[in-house]
């Protein structure tokens, strides 16, 4: 499964908080659309996370994108948005745990990047 961030230009100021599953409910099965997450404030675009069941990270790419594009033509007040990028998002790598003697158990461990 890919997580794939899905930019969004031209997006209201607010998109509707049903956004997610209506994209999930009008994906085609073949494109194996899980969960689609709405980040309406994110910067510089308003983003959809978009979980995907792909073999390729290419494939799972246009499968997002195709799936975003398609339900947002459905709707008249988000036909003009366009889909600006749609990209696995880049994580900070975290150190191997036990690779510098150091388990990273404590307190102050690494911890993933928040996403935007």
């Amino acid at each position: 499964m890919y997580l794939i961030h899905v930019a969004l230009a031209s997006a209201p100021a607010e998109l509707p908080a049903s956004l997610g599953d209506f994209i999930r409910r009008h994906a085609l099965p073949e494109e194996r659309i899980e969960h689609v997450s709405v980040h309406a404030h994110a910067v510089p675009w308003p983003t959809l996370g978009v979980f995907v069941l792909a073999d390729r990270l290419a494939e799972a790419e246009a499968k997002a994108a195709g799936a975003c594009r398609r339900a947002l033509a459905l709707l008249p007040a988000l036909s003009h948005v366009t889909v600006v990028r749609a990209e696995a998002p880049l994580m900070e790598s975290l150190p191997d745990p036990g690779a510098d003697g150091n388990d990273h158990a404590g307190p102050n461990r690494p911890r993933p990047v928040r996403s935007t």
